[in-house]
């Protein structure tokens, strides 16, 4: 967008200086996008148009302004052609700019109607009029003798309609774009406007073209730029789409190579010193025409063109020799993932997430080539988060997708099912059955697992509250929650609203909890576990053995069972010493009022040995496998 022109058509008042420079600047632009990376979306093809009638537009006037000085031997309706041509190609300039701002700004077809199709129609009947008084001579034009005689000036019409309706647009829906932004756009306009201002008061007519420029600069920098990494040769995330995505259009088949640094990647982290610069090597000069992104802050990625790089495997070996030699040097934890292109995938533009999945099955400082097994399992993920997103979606507590079984347990001192834990399965069209391993990790990772327990814990009150009307003695059934769906504030709410709608006494259903390790995650498990206990709901400290175990923090949180891991079970079963220890270790829950609950028992030994180890319950294949709630029936024994 420029400022209004006002010349005086003397050859001795031009230098072409300016009209060069608009040519050679927009010629550089579109070399520089050639290889940015940036989307051919709508609005970055509307932009080069832009460019290339600007480099039309000071081509019309170097020609105009230098034939004008020959017109002597020069037809004076070329002469004219070229002037009308020259103001006709800002008209569009100027059109092209709205038609952008509508693209950028997403607006809606009401601003097609009001606002485009005028535009278009006026800068159309300006082309017009510039083009019909060459033979009508009303407007810039040459008598025979070779006087010029400027006339009416349409310019200064068409011009100031345009840019009103592009200062409109911008001003109007200022808020649909960021603030910076507009500034960068706005400021770079009123420097067109100086240069404009300049020119008028030193006579000049040189640099008209080149006030349309400058806005188109910020628009380029602010809007489709794509720095590179100078030390890395690296470009960014967003960069990396974008390339996906063009070359899915055009059908090309890549080779993608993925550098994870687990230590580096978190914002913030540095990279060594000297590593940036063997990393530009290994951009640089392994593969032909190859280009590196950071998609994440320890993560690269490079990509490659196979049709440019027919030995790409023996690349892909030569740089994975070089990786080995340099390794030593920085000892960096790393994963390497290696795969082809993928035509679902590039659709998609998933590579990242597909390897992230495959980074999560690696070990550290592992290569590893991506298989279709990989690809498969992937998808099967990618299936099951959508599945999981839609169940929180809708909301529904009774989704049937949802599926409760329990385990029973044996209580020992009654010598009979009284208790049960409650599990949890997906049922889903395109896999079928769905085990806990699988989902679980999704649906915490995802923030699904808050919805997925209360179905759970819905289903399981209703199925209680039948239970209850038919007679059947249960003393409670637990749920498993966790941890981190406790950092919700509506938690507590959720559990107990869930509860009350059943109509069962709260003491019927016990949560589940693991020990957290986190100082803050332990403070909020005690205010959460006081508040709802205060209802009556009972507690169990899962998993005692695993891995960590705090005995301070477990004597301040008023859980009423502590269940043992079967790994304690199988520990205790070594020799009479473990035996000991692990008995010694109930024998203190049990005087201290906890229940000791015993996991993973499978064998007559198994039972024995918990016996004699303070068990107060017993849970394991001896006794059952995980069964659908309904058929709980079969273990609970009904009131006499």
């Amino acid at each position: 967008m420029a400022p209004a022109i006002t010349e005086t058509y003397y050859y001795g008042n031009y230098t072409p200086v300016g009209d060069i420079l608009v040519m050679s600047i927009c010629f550089v632009f579109l070399i520089l996008m050639s290889i940015a990376y940036i989307a051919n979306s709508k609005t970055y093809l509307v932009f080069r148009i832009q460019l290339a009638v600007l480099m039309l537009a000071a081509f019309a006037s170097v020609m105009f302004h230098v034939l004008l000085a020959k017109e002597a031997v020069v037809s004076h309706n070329l002469i004219q052609t070229l002037y009308a041509s020259y103001h006709s190609l800002l008209y569009l300039d100027l059109f092209l700019y709205i038609i952008y701002i509508k693209e950028q700004m997403h607006l809606g077809h009401n601003i097609l109607v009001q606002m485009i199709i005028p535009s278009g129609g006026f800068m159309l009947v300006m082309v017009i009029l510039e083009y019909l008084s060459i033979p009508f001579d009303w407007g810039f034009h040459l008598k025979d003798d070779g006087t010029i005689v400027n006339g009416a000036n349409l310019f200064y019409i068409a011009y100031p309609v345009l840019c009103v309706v592009i200062f409109y647009l911008l001003v109007r829906y200022r808020k649909t774009i960021y603030k910076q932004v507009m500034r960068g756009v706005f400021g770079c306009t009123l420097v067109s406007f100086f240069i404009l201002f300049m020119q008028e008061y030193f006579g000049q007519t040189s640099y008209t073209v080149a006030t349309f420029l400058f806005p188109e600069l910020a628009v380029l920098y602010l809007m489709h730029s794509h720095p590179y990494d100078l030390e890395m040769g690296a470009i960014d995330a967003s960069a990396f789409e974008e390339m996906i995505g063009d070359q899915h259009r055009r059908k090309h088949e890549m080779v993608l190579m993925s550098l994870l640094f687990i230590d580096l990647d978190e914002e913030g982290k540095q990279y060594p010193n000297g590593i940036k610069e063997v990393i530009r090597h290994f951009t640089a000069d392994f593969f032909r025409g190859a280009a590196m992104f950071q998609v994440t802050n320890g993560r690269l990625v490079l990509v490659a063109d196979k049709v440019k790089n027919p030995n790409y495997e023996n690349i892909v070996n030569k740089m994975l020799n070089a990786f080995d030699e340099e390794y030593p040097k920085y000892r960096l934890p790393f994963k390497i993932v290696i795969l082809n292109s993928i035509e679902e995938i590039s659709a998609d533009r998933e590579y990242v997430s597909l390897i992230r999945y495959a980074e999560s099955t690696m070990k550290e400082n592992e290569v590893h080539y991506l298989t279709d097994k990989d690809v498969n399992e992937y998808r099967k993920q990618k299936y099951i988060i959508h599945e999981l997103q839609d169940i929180c979606k809708k909301g529904d507590l009774n989704d049937p997708r949802v599926e409760v079984y329990c385990q029973p347990v044996y209580n020992i001192s009654t010598r009979s099912y009284d208790t049960a834990e409650a599990l949890m399965r997906l049922q889903l069209l395109e896999l079928g059955k769905v085990f806990p391993d699988v989902f679980i990790p999704i649906a915490e990772e995802y923030h699904f697992i808050h919805q997925l327990s209360l179905v759970i814990l819905n289903k399981t009150c209703n199925r209680i509250r039948k239970m209850m009307d038919e007679g059947y003695q249960m003393v409670r059934i637990s749920v498993n929650i966790s941890a981190l769906e406790l950092r919700d504030d509506n938690f507590c709410y959720d559990i107990n609203r869930v509860i009350e709608r059943s109509g069962i006494p709260f003491g019927k259903i016990a949560i589940e909890l693991t020990e957290s390790r986190s100082e803050s995650d332990f403070m909020i498990m005690k205010s959460k576990i006081n508040e709802l206990k205060e209802n009556g709901i009972k507690f169990y400290l899962d998993d005692f053995g695993t891995g960590y175990s705090n005995f301070e923090r477990i004597m301040e949180l008023p859980f009423d069972i502590i269940k043992f891991d079967r790994s304690m079970l199988i520990a205790s079963g070594s020799d009479q010493k473990s035996e000991m220890m692990v008995s010694h270790l109930a024998q203190m829950f049990s005087d201290m009022n906890y229940s000791v609950l015993y996991e993973g028992v499978e064998t007559m030994d198994d039972e024995q040995r918990c016996m004699r180890m303070e068990a107060k319950y017993l849970q394991g294949y001896m006794y059952s496998k995980p069964i659908p709630i309904e058929r709980l029936t079969e273990y609970f024994d009904k009131s006499i």
